[in-house]
């Protein structure tokens, strides 16, 4: 992990960087009690049940959160600034599922010394999630 932003010259295409972590039931609570989204998908295991998954999960957004860290805490690392993203959701997370949040250098703007980066989010079995 850097200690410090990598500069718009030392980062080069194709430069990449992962941040991996299992959802916990906290997680899920802290995130909904920090948000105050408690939709019961999340928070409510008998109204979760019910719904289309059969059980609760992980809000898409604590999923897609993970993709700023890898972005502020290793590439290009604390101090950078998120300009923007793009988001698309493909499958649920679920309490116990580990994700890794990957980020890959796909584009540098040279007019702003902007970097582009391709972003996913994969679960244990390597499945997009985000």
């Amino acid at each position: 992990m850097l200690s410090r932003m990598a500069t718009y010259e030392e980062i080069q295409l194709g430069d990449s960087a992962t941040f991996t972590k299992t959802l916990s039931e906290s997680d899920i609570y802290l995130f909904a009690g920090i948000t105050g989204d408690m939709n019961p998908a999340h928070v409510d295991a008998v109204s979760a049940a019910d719904g289309m998954f059969k059980q609760r999960i992980a809000h898409g957004m604590l999923t897609a959160s993970f993709i700023s860290t890898v972005i502020a805490m290793k590439l290009p690392g604390p101090g950078t600034i998120y300009a923007g993203q793009n988001l698309q959701f493909r499958a649920p997370v679920f309490i116990g599922d580990t994700v890794t949040a990957r980020i890959e250098c796909s584009e540098k703007l040279e007019a702003r010394k902007w970097v582009k980066f391709k972003t996913t989010v994969t679960n244990q079995d390597g499945k997009v999630v985000v």
